[in-house]
C-alpha cells in the first residue's frame, strides 16, 4: 500500500507541477501579447485615448494684469498691454516619430512668424555670431548656470568636468541628439522606420530655432497644461495664418496674453528697468515668509516678474492676484471641458516723482553735449600719443580713431560683409580682411614654430596679436589657460610679462607647469609629451582665432593704420549697411569726390547719425541728477547711454542683450547711480563747511596763494600755479575754486594745539561733514546704487576733492540738496504715490528726513555766496536771466584720457527751486559739465524755445576750460 500511495504522490506532484509551468507561461504569453498590442498601437499612432477616455480634474492659473506705473504728472511709462502669443503645448503622443512631429510643426511656425514680419521669443543663451559658430550669450557664473540647467543638474556644483567645459556647440549637439529633442534629418527606411541624423536637414540657424522652442518645452514641462510661447505680441497677419493651419498644426494655438510695454525712450530704461520670466532663486525669495512689504503674493514659475530698476524694486506692489480656473483633462493632459473660475486682481498703479519730459529732455542734451565734444576733439591725423599731451585738456582724437570705433564697438556688421548681398565696398574690405588673417595667422605660426621671437623685439602690431593670444586663451570660455593656476612669481610668468622671453617659450612652460587644460586640448590620446601638447595647442589657436570677433577687430585696426582699407570705402560701406542714411545725395557726392571721408563722417556726428554711444571714444557717456530741494523728491535721474527696455521685458532678446553687454559704452551701466569718481572742487563747499565751523578759519581771513602748497611733500600746486591768486577770503577761495587756500583747510584740519600735523586727524573731522551732508551713506534712492568712500587718507588734498573720495551723480546730488535748502538731508526718492486699481490711494511715499545740519547762518551765507560768485565767472551763464549759484569740479583718473566734468549747482539763488549734479566721464573740462546744467536749466525754466535746445545736433562746446 505505501508503495501505490508513493506512486499516487509523485502522480499527482507531477501532474500539479506542470500545471503550475504551464499556467506560468500562458500568463507570459498573454503579457507579451498585450505589450505587443501596446507598442503596435503607438507605432500606429494609435492610443488608449481611442479606446477609453480619463476626466481628471486640475486647477489653471489666470494672470492678473500688472499695475502701471506713470511719471509725477501722469504721463504712462509702463504699462500692460493686451496682445496674442503663438503657443505651443506638448500634447504629442509617445510615438517613435514624436520628435520629429514636434520639430516639423515648429519650423512650419517659425516660417509663418518670420514672414509675417514677426520674431520669436528669444530667452536661450546661445546665438550665432558673425562667423557662423554658435556663441553663449552669458559667461562666467551665469554660464555655469545655464549649463547646469541644460543638464539637470541642480547647482553648478554638481556640473561633471565635461559638462562645465562644454562649448556652444557641444550644448547644440547634446540639445540635438536623439536623447533629448531629435533635431535633424530623418531618413524612412522601407519598413517604416526612421535613421536619424543629427543637426542635419535645417540651417544652423533653424537649428537654434527650433532648440531655442523645444527647450522652453522642456523647462516648462513640469507644468501641465501651460503652453509654451513660440513668439509674442505678433502681428494679426501672423494670427490669421497659424489660425487658417490649427488643424494641421498639433499643440500650436493663439492665445491673449498680456505683456509688458514702456515709453520708447531710453532715458526712463534704467529707472523702470523690465519684466521677465521669474528665476528659481527669484521664486524662493519672493515665497519668503520673512518678506516685509505688506504684500502678499503666491508665485508660481511661470510668472513674469520685475527684473530691474523700479519694477523690481516696487515688484509686491505692481503684481496684481492671480485668478484660478477649474480644467478638465484627458490622459494625455489635453484640455477637454473648463469650469469655474475666480477672476484676478489688478495690481496697483505707481506714480513716480520724475518728469518725464525733463528727463527726456537732459537725455538728448546730454548726447548733443558728447557728440559736441567729440567733434571739437576729432583731428585729421593718424598716429598719436596721448601720452604726450602736457594736459589731459590737450588730448586729440585721430580720424583713424573713429574708423576704427566702427569696428570695435561692432557698429558695422561682420557677418554682413561675408553675404552675397553685400556692398561692392563691404565685398571689397572682406576680401581685403581675409587676405590680411591668413597672412598674420601664417607669420605667427611660423613664430611660434620656428622663428621665436622675443615679446619685446616684435613690432607693436605683432605684440598685439601675440598678447591677445594669451588674453583668449585665459578666457572663461575656453579657459585653456587657467588663470587660477598660474604662479605669477613664476621665472618664465615674470619674464612674459616683461617681454624678455617668447611667445613658444612661455606657452610651452605653462604646459610644463600645469597651467594648461590639457583635456581642453584634442591630443591623439593616451600620454602626451609637452612638444606634442604644444603642437596641438598652436593649431587649436589659430583655430580659435579665424573665428574670434576680437582678433578681426585687431586685424582692421591695422589695415586701417596701414591703409589697407581706406576712408572711401569705410564711408561707403556705412551707407551700404544701412548704418547711416542718404542724406541730400551724399553718398553721390562721396563717390563723385565732392566731399571727403573725413567730412562725411564728421557731418555724421554733427547730425547724430553716429552717436557718441556707438563710437564709445572719450566722452561717450554722461549723467543729471535733478532734485526739489524743498522736498528731496528727484525731478530727473539720467545716464546716458541707455537701452530699449521693451527689447528685454516679457521675454530677453538674448542677441540684443548680448549686443548691449559687449557694447564699449556700457549702456546697461548707470552711470548715475553707479559711476563713481572723485567729486574734485565740487567738494569745496563741505571743506568750507568744516573749516568755518572747526574754528580754523574765519570769515573775514585771508590766505595767501603763492602757487606752490609747500607745507607738506611731495608739495601739491594750486591749478593756477606757476601763477597765484593772492590774498583770498573764504568766498574768495570758492569763487576762484583756489588750491592752495583749501590745501590749508585741509592742514589746518589736521593740526592740534601743539601746532603738529597728523594727516589721520584731519580726514577724521572732514568725514564728519561728509556725512552731515550725507556723502557716508547712499542716496535713498529705491533703485541699485553704489556704497560712497569717503576719502580716509591725506587730508590736505581731501578737502579739494582729491585723496580717495569717490561719490556717484545721485550723492553729489543728494549733497547740493541739501547745500540749496540750507541743510535738510532728505533720502531721496523716485516713487510719489500708490493707487490701487479703483483709483484710491495706498500709499504715500513722502521723502524722509535723514538729518538736518545745524550749522550758523553765516556759514550757509559764505557757501552761497561762492558758489554764487563761481558761476558769474563761468562763460557758460554769462548773461543767464536765472540767478544760479553753484561749482564746478575736475577729476582725473589717468593721465591718457581726458579729465572727468563735474557741476553742482542750484536756481534761483534766493529761492531755489531745483538743484541739479551733472558728470560728463573724460569730458576733459568741468565746463562742459557747466554748459550741461546751463541748457538744463534752459529747459526747466522756459528761458528758450525747446526746438532752439534739443537740435538734434552736435553742441560744440562754447565756453572757455575752468580751471579748478
Amino acid at each position: 500500500m505505501s508503495f501505490l500511495r508513493n506512486v499516487r504522490d509523485k502522480f499527482i506532484g507531477l501532474i500539479t507541477s506542470r500545471i503550475f509551468i504551464m499556467g506560468f507561461f500562458i500568463v507570459v504569453l498573454m503579457g507579451v501579447l498585450i505589450y505587443r498590442l501596446f507598442i503596435l498601437q503607438i507605432v500606429n499612432g494609435e492610443s488608449y485615448q481611442d479606446n477609453f477616455t480619463l476626466k481628471i480634474e486640475r486647477e489653471r492659473t489666470i494672470q492678473a494684469t500688472r499695475g502701471a506705473i506713470y511719471d509725477r504728472n501722469g504721463v504712462p511709462l509702463a504699462w500692460d498691454k493686451l496682445a496674442y502669443s503663438v503657443t505651443i503645448e506638448d500634447n504629442y503622443d509617445p510615438t517613435s516619430t514624436r520628435d520629429m512631429e514636434i520639430n516639423e510643426t515648429i519650423y512650419r511656425v517659425v516660417d509663418m512668424i518670420e514672414k509675417n514680419g514677426d520674431k520669436l521669443d528669444n530667452d536661450f543663451d546661445i546665438t550665432i555670431d558673425d562667423n557662423g559658430t554658435y556663441q553663449f550669450t552669458v559667461s562666467k557664473t551665469a554660464l555655469l548656470r545655464f549649463l547646469a540647467d541644460i543638464y539637470g543638474r541642480s547647482s553648478i556644483d554638481e556640473l561633471l568636468v565635461r559638462e562645465r567645459n562644454s562649448t556652444a556647440e557641444d550644448v547644440m549637439k547634446y540639445l540635438c541628439d536623439k536623447k533629448m529633442f531629435g533635431v535633424g534629418r530623418y531618413i524612412e527606411n522601407k519598413n517604416g522606420s526612421y535613421d536619424f541624423i543629427p543637426m542635419e536637414g535645417y540651417t544652423k540657424d533653424l537649428i537654434l530655432k527650433i532648440i531655442r522652442v523645444r527647450y522652453a518645452m522642456y523647462a516648462n514641462s513640469y507644468q501641465k497644461y501651460i503652453a509654451t510661447n513660440i513668439a509674442t505680441d505678433v502681428s494679426r497677419q501672423t494670427v490669421a495664418e497659424i489660425m487658417e493651419n490649427l488643424d494641421t498644426l498639433q499643440g500650436v494655438n493663439i492665445a491673449e496674453d498680456t505683456i509688458r510695454e514702456y515709453v520708447d525712450d531710453p532715458s526712463m530704461s534704467h529707472i523702470l528697468g523690465y519684466t521677465g520670466k521669474i528665476s528659481e532663486e527669484e521664486l524662493a525669495e519672493l515665497n519668503s515668509s520673512d518678506d516685509e512689504s505688506g504684500y502678499s503674493h503666491i508665485y508660481e514659475l511661470n510668472d513674469k516678474v520685475g527684473k530691474s530698476g523700479i519694477e523690481q524694486v516696487m515688484e509686491k506692489q505692481l503684481q496684481g492676484n492671480k485668478g484660478r480656473q477649474t480644467i478638465f483633462v484627458d490622459n494625455l493632459g489635453r484640455v477637454t471641458e473648463t469650469g469655474s473660475q475666480t477672476e484676478p486682481e489688478a495690481g496697483n498703479d505707481l506714480y513716480l516723482t520724475i518728469d518725464y519730459d525733463l528727463q527726456s529732455a537732459i537725455y538728448k542734451i546730454i548726447e548733443q553735449k558728447l557728440a559736441g565734444i567729440v567733434v571739437s576733439k576729432i583731428r585729421n591725423i593718424k598716429g598719436y600719443d596721448p601720452s604726450e599731451e602736457a594736459s589731459a585738456s590737450d588730448i586729440v582724437i585721430p580720424i583713424d580713431d573713429v574708423y576704427f570705433a566702427l569696428f570695435d564697438n561692432n557698429v558695422f556688421s561682420f557677418s554682413h560683409m561675408a553675404l552675397p548681398e553685400a556692398g561692392t565696398n563691404e565685398k571689397a574690405m572682406y576680401s581685403l580682411f581675409r587676405e590680411k588673417m591668413e597672412n598674420v595667422i601664417q607669420n605667427l605660426d611660423t613664430e611660434l614654430m620656428t622663428v621665436n621671437t622675443q615679446y619685446s623685439q616684435l613690432n607693436k602690431e605683432y605684440q598685439s596679436y601675440e598678447s591677445h593670444i594669451v588674453s583668449m586663451l585665459e578666457e572663461p570660455s575656453r579657459s585653456i589657460i587657467i588663470p587660477e593656476k598660474v604662479d605669477n612669481a613664476n621665472e618664465d610668468y615674470v619674464k612674459w610679462r616683461e617681454g624678455t622671453i617668447s611667445l613658444k617659450t612661455f606657452l610651452k612652460a605653462a604646459i610644463a607647469e600645469g597651467w594648461v587644460d590639457v583635456d581642453k586640448l584634442k591630443t591623439t590620446g593616451g600620454y602626451a609629451d609637452t612638444e606634442e601638447i604644444y603642437n596641438t595647442l598652436v593649431i587649436y589657436t589659430e583655430g580659435e582665432l579665424r573665428k574670434d570677433n576680437s582678433f578681426y577687430k585687431l586685424l582692421y585696426k591695422y589695415m586701417i593704420a596701414d591703409e589697407q582699407i581706406t576712408p572711401y570705402q569705410i564711408c561707403m560701406a556705412l551707407f551700404e549697411q544701412g548704418i547711416i542714411p542718404d542724406n541730400d545725395g551724399e553718398r553721390a557726392k562721396l563717390e563723385a569726390g565732392e566731399i571727403s571721408p573725413y567730412d562725411c563722417i564728421l557731418g555724421r556726428i554733427k547730425n547724430l547719425d553716429i552717436t557718441p554711444a556707438q563710437l564709445a571714444l572719450d566722452p561717450c557717456s554722461g549723467s543729471c541728477v535733478v532734485t526739489d530741494p524743498a522736498s528731496g523728491e528727484v525731478l530727473a535721474l539720467v545716464t546716458y547711454p541707455g537701452y530699449d527696455d521693451n527689447m528685454l521685458a516679457n521675454s530677453v532678446d538674448a542677441d540684443y542683450y548680448n549686443a548691449l553687454a559687449n557694447d564699449k559704452s556700457l549702456p546697461l551701466y548707470d552711470y548715475a547711480t553707479q559711476q563713481k569718481t572723485a567729486p574734485g572742487s565740487t567738494f569745496k563747499p563741505i571743506s568750507t563747511t568744516a573749516g568755518l565751523e572747526e574754528h580754523v578759519i574765519s570769515l573775514t581771513e585771508q590766505i595767501d596763494c603763492v602757487g606752490l602748497y609747500d607745507r607738506i611733500t611731495p608739495s601739491p600746486r594750486c591749478w593756477i600755479s606757476p601763477g597765484r591768486h593772492g590774498m583770498l577770503n573764504v568766498v574768495g577761495g570758492i569763487k576762484n575754486s583756489c588750491n592752495y587756500f583749501f590745501y590749508e583747510v585741509g592742514y589746518r584740519l589736521g593740526t592740534d594745539v601743539t601746532g603738529l600735523y597728523n594727516s589721520q586727524e584731519g580726514v577724521i573731522r572732514l568725514s564728519k561733514y561728509c556725512d552731515m551732508y550725507g556723502l557716508t551713506d547712499k542716496s535713498g534712492i529705491e533703485i541699485t546704487e553704489s556704497e560712497p568712500q569717503v576719502s580716509d587718507q591725506d587730508s590736505v588734498r581731501s578737502a579739494i576733492g582729491q585723496g580717495n573720495h569717490s561719490y556717484t551723480t545721485v550723492q553729489l546730488a543728494r549733497y547740493v540738496t541739501c547745500v540749496a535748502n540750507r541743510g535738510v538731508c532728505y533720502n531721496l526718492s523716485l516713487v510719489d504715490r500708490l493707487m490701487g486699481p479703483e483709483g484710491a490711494l495706498r500709499e504715500d511715499y513722502t521723502p524722509d528726513v535723514r538729518n538736518n545740519i545745524d550749522i550758523s547762518s553765516s556759514t550757509w551765507d559764505a557757501i552761497h555766496s561762492g558758489m554764487r560768485e563761481a558761476v558769474s565767472t563761468y562763460n557758460a551763464f554769462e548773461d543767464f536771466p536765472v540767478i544760479v549759484a553753484g561749482k564746478t569740479g575736475t577729476a582725473q583718473q589717468v593721465q591718457t584720457r581726458p579729465n572727468h566734468a563735474l557741476f553742482i549747482g542750484f536756481a534761483p539763488y534766493s529761492n531755489p527751486r531745483i538743484s541739479v549734479a551733472t558728470r560728463i566721464a573724460y569730458g576733459y573740462t568741468s565746463a562742459n559739465a557747466a554748459e550741461v546744467t546751463r541748457d538744463v536749466l534752459k529747459y526747466y525754466f522756459k528761458l528758450q524755445d525747446v526746438e532752439d535746445i534739443i537740435t538734434g545736433n552736435a553742441e560744440t562746446p562754447d565756453s572757455a576750460a575752468i580751471g579748478d
